[in-house]
């Protein structure tokens, strides 16, 4: 049972990315997918959420990346994303997906490295 993201890198501000995590060991269609960033010095904070079909697929977003931010999940792939764009030096942090909207997700991904800089 493993969540791997991918698609992070080194982007000026303004620009974009489209982050992915990839289930393996178990289908993402029976859950809810949260993305979770942890900046440096600064507590890990919840991002996005997609709800899983029971949930109706909903999305929810932290009030600073609305608009900014598009959770998303193909169901067939087994993979969920998250396109950012217009990053701001701000964004910089590690992103995580996790097999929940909360921090008792059960399954997180090892992270990865977005950095915002001109």
């Amino acid at each position: 049972v493993q969540l791997m993201e991918s698609g992070g890198g080194l982007v000026q501000p303004g620009g974009s990315l489209r982050l992915s995590c990839v289930a393996s060991g178990f289908s993402l269609i029976h859950f809810d997918i949260g993305w979770f960033r942890q900046a440096p010095g600064k507590e890990r904070e919840g991002v996005s959420c997609i709800r899983s079909q029971y949930g109706d697929g909903a999305t929810y977003y932290l009030g600073s990346v609305k608009g900014r931010f598009t959770v998303s999940r193909d169901n067939a792939k087994n993979t969920a994303y998250l396109q950012i764009n217009n990053l701001k030096p701000e964004d910089t942090a590690v992103y995580y997906c996790a097999s929940d909207c909360n921090d008792e997700a059960s399954t997180w991904g090892q992270g990865t490295q977005v950095i915002v800089s001109s």
